[in-house]
């Protein structure tokens, strides 16, 4: 029975299909495969063959030999029919024929095992298993004392109970090493030395039990079989009723499969594959585009390398910004892009240093460049474009770097200035004198004033290219503003026509619910700019493709406008230079204020630089007093040149800068100390040696009287000598009058118009020098006083006396003063502020102090008289002859009084001065006649005094210019009660 049926082959797969065929051999019987029960809900195919199972189907494979037809039984698998006899060897049976002849390759691990190694271990159990046997023979076996109690009528049952009780565990296993030991002892199988018979025969004797057991156990099969014969064919009949059965209910599973299958084939087969190549294209054009754009991404380094190397740093920045959001957004996941974000990142940090670093070049290369009349911008595109982009990576600070660029190029401006000029002069030996500040001092005053207007010139220019760079700076900031706050205008706008438009939605939604057009529910005129014409759309060709290649690559390809929601505008800034400014640039109105006001205060920072610099150049130049020994002339053409550089800055920069107005006026203060000092000695002099004598007036000074007449306070330049020198006159005409006056009053005049002058060049001086000429003007009038009223010229000069003459002459100079003093009054205030009108007091108390002296003057001279008639009338007595002497002294002192002052004084100040000696006259001469008892009576006596009075009448008025004097001598009378 065993050897009855033969086993089916091995299936084996064939190279292309993945099903299997059945192997034939032609030297065998070609059998008829048995047909399983096929499966009758089978997967349904799908297209795609990693998909299919391993069950078989009905549709597809039928007609195909699977592994599922493959039958076997256990004595099939025991004994081999296509060999001739049975083998002595288990394996050989088991395993085939090649099983002794196939070699194992030693393994290189493990050591070679021989019996030597075993030999202490058999030495060892020898004794022990010599023991075990003579026990195993002495003593009875259980299962022979069992064998003889069985039932004689149970043989078979005795029989399979022959068969060890391992063989029907269900858990036998040969893998199992326990079991393969216990089944096929190893002590059976040896091939070593001379024991090789007697283990082959072991080895026959183990196989032949084996078989034994085998018979055994197939006799029992086929005993329990004929026992359930009866039953056994009536389940193989109803078994066959079962096949055709299922038989035919396959063949109509089969029939209705079929027709399935061209319905499909013919109804949705077509459909379904014109939607799967749809599917398919879509697919693969988006696959196109995402390699497209991965190709664009992929060209994002080199590109932002061509950008650097052309310093199109805001282009750089603008495709790195870009590449990242797409990463983020549609590149997001793709292993080969991995370390691109971590690259870009590095790149935009190297990018602010290359801007920081390129911005710090370019405000070297703008600041350095030749000092000339030339202001242009250096590089306006350059410089725009390095701002966008320090701006777009918020760099806010980058000023800074322009600021300290702006010290050193002021420091360098001057250096430079000294070393061109101090090379230019040959008295300056730069190998003896090394350092450049001791070198600019061995200059004289010319030299050192021409390289200081050379220095203002350049920082003039110097401020103006700064100014024109920050002013580019600052348009572009603002141009940053404009664009965020027309972006915020915009986005106001979007939200009210979104909302807007969501109220027409909502509109269209209901009419479309109610099933109505839209071009039915709004008239022609009437629809809403956001409704869709679906008339246009209902009125499409059918033929016209649903999807074509531009149609679905466009949301693909857009990754600029729809991954990224960057937009730019164009903009054009003052220099005439286009930009495009993108909206990505996250700066708040605040910052973006903040730093126009920064750069703004850095243009005041650069005049403030320009001043200190120049200021420090003063200084340096001061420190021996040179500036302090300067001559009025070469301190206001320093002065004016350095206020000139003031207004220019000021003008430039838009606001004062008081540290160089602060130097100029420490140094006018000084230059006016030192101008007054020097002129209040010079008067100081004058008046000690003045003879107080009428001077005669040389013709530059009755010039420079009539300079001012015309309204022009001011020195006259000098004028080349004419042919005819022009004589002096005997008298100082002003506005038509004459002055008779002293050398040191027409020096004064001249003092006090370099006063004025002075004022006119130096206005920020305005103030001391009116305090200064108050001073100068109070000291004249008090030292002309001690000299003249005083009598200090007797000791000072030596003058015998202090004359009448010399009396009037000082009253005229006073009176020459006085009348320019309202002058000057007006010229100091034109140049005054208004809250500064309060020192012009000053003038009115000078006035004052004037009037009062020249008023001491004229009592003076009246004094004089006074006493000559006190003394005189005193001793007048009335009698013969007539006129008296008495009377002809007085005349005579009086004409000497006329002939002094007549020339001096106006003809109504000599009046008015006569008319009041004329009165101290008729006051003694009462009071004389009052003590002689002469009374107006007609007597001789009376007739005598009015002889007398006559003959002083007369000789009075006919004195020049006192023709018309009412002299009233009848008040020497006393009146009658």
């Amino acid at each position: 029975m065993a050897s009855s049926h033969s086993s089916s082959p091995v299936p084996q797969s064939n190279s292309s299909d993945a099903f299997f065929k059945k192997e034939t051999d032609s030297t065998t019987k070609r059998f008829r495969p048995v047909q399983s029960l096929p499966d009758v809900c089978p997967k349904e195919p799908t297209g795609d063959p990693n998909n299919l199972r391993d069950s078989p189907s009905l549709v597809v494979d039928q007609h195909r030999w699977t592994i599922y037809h493959s039958k076997v039984n256990l004595p099939a698998a025991l004994n081999d029919p296509r060999l001739a006899k049975r083998e002595s060897d288990f394996f050989t049976k088991t395993w085939g024929v090649d099983f002794v002849d196939t070699e194992v390759t030693p393994s290189f691990y493990l050591p070679q095992i021989t019996k030597e190694h075993f030999a202490l271990y058999q030495q060892e159990i020898a004794p022990r298993e010599k023991v075990h046997e003579r026990c195993k023979n002495i003593c009875t076996s259980k299962d022979t004392f069992d064998r003889t109690l069985l039932h004689p009528h149970d043989k078979s049952r005795t029989d399979l109970e022959q068969v060890p009780k391992i063989f029907m565990k269900p858990d036998f296993a040969l893998e199992d090493s326990l079991t393969f030991n216990a089944v096929l002892p190893w002590s059976h199988f040896s091939t070593a030395g001379g024991k090789g018979n007697r283990d082959a025969a072991s080895s026959k004797l183990l196989q032949e039990k084996l078989s034994h057991y085998l018979d055994i156990v197939e006799v029992n099969i086929a005993h329990q079989i004929s026992l359930r014969s009866e039953a056994f064919f009536h389940a193989m009949t109803s078994q066959h009723e079962l096949q055709d059965y299922l038989r035919k209910t396959s063949q109509a599973v089969k029939l209705l499969r079929e027709k399935m299958a061209k319905i499909d084939k013919v109804m949705c087969e077509g459909s379904l594959r014109v939607l799967r190549l749809s599917l398919t294209r879509n697919n693969c054009i988006k696959a196109y585009n995402k390699l497209k754009l991965m190709a664009t991404v992929h060209q994002t380094q080199p590109t932002v390398q061509l950008l650097l190397s052309t310093s199109e740093f805001v282009g750089a920045l603008d495709l790195i910004a870009t590449t990242q959001e797409v990463l983020q957004q549609e590149l997001q996941g793709i292993h080969s892009f991995r370390h691109l974000g971590s690259q870009l990142c590095e790149l935009e940090k190297l990018i602010d240093k290359m801007m920081i670093a390129e911005f710090s070049t370019y405000a070297r290369n703008d600041l350095n460049r030749p000092l000339e009349d030339d202001c242009q911008i250096l590089e306006e595109e350059r410089l725009v474009s390095l701002v966008f982009g320090l701006l777009k990576q918020r760099k806010l600070n980058f000023y800074e770097i322009y600021g300290d660029e702006m010290i050193i190029t002021a420091k360098n401006i001057i250096k430079q200035c000294v070393v061109n000029t101090v090379s230019q002069i040959e008295e300056i030996d730069t190998e003896v004198v090394v350092k450049l500040a001791d070198q600019m001092r061995m200059m004289n005053f010319p030299q050192w004033f021409d390289l200081l207007a050379n220095i203002f010139s350049k920082f003039t220019i110097f401020l103006k290219r700064i100014k024109a760079t920050l002013d580019t700076i600052r348009s572009v900031v603002f141009l940053v503003l404009d664009k965020n706050q027309k972006t915020r205008d915009l986005e106001d706008t979007l939200q009210k026509s979104s909302a807007k438009d969501s109220t027409v939605d909502t509109e269209v939604a209901y009419l479309t619910h109610e099933g109505m057009f839209i071009s039915d529910a709004f008239g022609d005129g009437d629809l809403p700019p956001g409704a869709p014409d679906t008339t246009s759309q209902r009125n499409t060709s059918p033929n016209s493709e649903p999807c074509s290649s531009d149609s679905v690559s466009e949301p693909e390809c857009t990754t600029d406008s729809s991954s990224s929601k960057e937009q730019t505008s164009s903009s054009v800034t003052p220099g005439g230079v286009e930009m495009m400014i993108s909206d990505d640039m996250k700066l708040t109105d605040l910052e973006l204020v903040r730093l126009a006001n920064n750069i703004q205060e850095l243009l005041y920072n650069a005049s403030d630089i320009c001043h200190d610099r120049s200021v420090k150049f003063l200084m340096a130049r001061a420190k021996d007093g040179f500036l302090e020994k300067l001559n009025s002339n070469e301190f206001v053409a320093l002065s004016r040149l350095m206020e000139g550089f003031i207004l220019d800055t000021e003008q430039i920069c838009g606001r004062k800068s008081m540290s160089l107005r602060g130097a100029l006026q420490s140094q006018a203060n000084r230059f006016v100390n030192r101008f007054h000092e020097e002129r209040k000695t010079k008067l100081s002099l004058l008046l000690d040696n003045e003879r107080w004598k009428q001077a005669e007036v040389p013709a530059e000074f009755q010039d420079l009287v009539d300079s001012v007449s015309d309204g022009r306070i001011s020195l006259p330049e000098k004028k080349p000598a004419a042919t005819e020198e022009r004589k002096p006159t005997e008298f100082l005409i002003v506005e038509g009058q004459k002055y008779a006056t002293v050398g040191t009053v027409l020096l004064l005049i001249r003092i006090i118009l370099e006063y004025c002058q002075c004022v006119d060049n130096i206005p920020s001086i305005t103030t001391d020098m009116l305090t200064r000429l108050s001073d100068l003007l109070k000291y004249f009038n008090s030292r002309s006083c001690q000299l003249v009223l005083g009598a200090g010229a007797l000791q000072v000069v030596g003058l015998k006396t202090i004359t009448t003459k010399n009396l009037a002459l000082s009253s005229r100079c006073l009176q020459l003063i006085v009348h320019y003093i309202p002058i000057i009054r007006a010229h100091f205030e034109a140049r005054l502020q208004p809250k500064q009108f309060s020192m012009l007091r000053h003038f009115d108390h000078i006035t004052k102090d004037y009037h009062d002296h020249i008023a001491e003057i004229s009592a003076k001279l009246v004094a004089i008289m006074d006493s000559l008639f006190d003394k005189l009338l005193s001793k007048y007595e009335v009698k013969a002859p007539v006129p008296s002497a008495c009377f002809r002294n007085i005349c005579k002192q009086m004409a000497k009084m006329h002939e002094a002052i007549y020339d001096l004084l106006p003809e109504e100040q000599t009046q008015m001065l006569f008319l009041r000696i004329n009165a101290s006259y008729k006051l003694h001469l009462k009071r004389q006649l009052a003590h002689l008892n002469v009374v107006n009576d007609g007597g001789p006596l009376n007739g005598l005094v009015t002889s007398d009075v006559a003959f002083y009448t007369g000789n009075l008025q006919a004195l020049k210019g006192l023709n018309n004097l009412d002299l009233n001598m009848a008040e020497i009378w006393e009146q009658k009660r």
